[in-house]
């Protein structure tokens, strides 16, 4: 599937139905008077959250949508019909953005979660509103008004428990796809995850947690260079960072250094998250044991975790079940914190 996380649409509520004028005129009904009705409400355009969508690739061939309008009031006081609403499915995870003043309108975080992005005109007034003592018989209504129009950017920022993250080439694509049913792309290149890979992993207890693949990061990636600027903020909703070095690079102290970089450089209090670190490609390895234990030592060290160095092979699926178990205890860990927040701000 085409993986879209950035689009620009423009919105419009419907237009509100004009109010009508209009007289009673039955014949046993003295001095009938107006009975103009308004005009019914102007449908809105409303975003809802969905699990099952995983792109805004819909986007791209509907750029403009609306709301129905509100049809105009009738005789005999009728109220016109309100337009529906236009109600557009989008990925959990979506933020919505004032194109044009780049205000942050919603951030659809939840399933079913919705924002009204478009609101729809009100419906005019017909003439039996505009009744009064002074003047009995109006011949005036108002028209109905226009509903609001927004150049709106929708960006996706994926949601996953687990980002895994590494320098190009460090095998994540590798990783998820023998953690998970995903089949990401992979070839011996720089830069073969494209976009992020998604793959559900199943705990102990039987659901799953979600991981993501982030495409490689190189330096300078928090600036634009490469993917990395693209992707980056996709790790932003994540809660947990895997970070896997190869161990088979010319110098992986270098690059686990790299990355720490630009994951402070690129702020968002990424450097707080908790991360758990991995020496990937064990099985690949010519280093003797000494020196895998140095650098194991050293990126201990670095990391300021209390956490050991795992020691793992995507492709051999080596030290994989001890790597998963200090997720899953990472995991409910913080969502034990996040219940006692939560359970203490009541």
């Amino acid at each position: 599937m085409q993986f879209i996380d950035r689009v620009e649409i423009e919105v419009a509520g419907g237009k509100g139905g004009d109010g009508i004028v209009a007289f009673r005129r039955e014949k046993y009904v003295p001095a009938g008077g107006p009975a103009g009705g308004n005009g019914g409400k102007g449908g809105s355009v409303i975003l809802k959250a969905v699990e099952h969508l995983q792109t805004l690739l819909d986007f791209r061939y509907n750029r403009r949508i609306e709301g129905e309008n509100g049809q105009r009031g009738g005789p005999n006081n009728r109220t016109g019909a309100s337009g529906g609403d236009r109600i557009v499915q989008v990925p959990v995870g979506t933020m919505v953005y004032d194109a044009n003043t780049e205000e942050v309108i919603g951030d659809l975080i939840e399933p079913e979660q919705t924002l009204v992005v478009a609101a729809g005109g009100k419906g005019g007034l017909g003439n039996k509103h505009f009744l009064s003592n002074s003047n009995r018989a109006p011949e005036y209504a108002l028209p109905g008004l226009d509903g609001e129009e927004r150049f709106l950017r929708l960006e996706l920022k994926l949601l996953a428990e687990v980002g895994i993250v590494g320098k190009p080439n460090a095998g994540k694509s590798t990783l998820i796809s023998a953690l998970s049913a995903s089949r990401p792309k992979i070839a011996d290149y720089p830069f073969t995850t494209l976009v992020p890979n998604l793959g559900v992993v199943r705990k102990p207890s039987g659901d799953g947690t979600v991981f993501a693949d982030i495409p490689g990061l190189i330096e300078g990636a928090h600036l634009g260079a490469g993917l990395g600027h693209e992707f980056l903020r996709h790790i932003e909703r994540t809660r947990v960072l895997l970070h896997l070095v190869d161990i088979t690079a010319p110098d992986p102290i270098e690059d686990y250094e790299m990355i720490q970089q630009e994951l402070a450089a690129y702020g968002r209090d990424l450097l707080n998250r908790p991360q758990i670190v991995a020496l990937n490609k064990m099985d690949a390895s010519d280093r003797t044991e000494e020196e895998i234990e140095a650098i194991a030592t050293r990126l201990s060290e670095l990391s300021q975790s209390t956490t050991p160095i795992f020691q793992i092979s995507g492709v051999s699926r080596q030290g994989l079940d001890p790597l998963l178990q200090e997720i899953w205890t990472t995991i409910d860990r913080l969502k034990e914190e996040r219940d006692l927040i939560h359970n203490l701000s009541l």
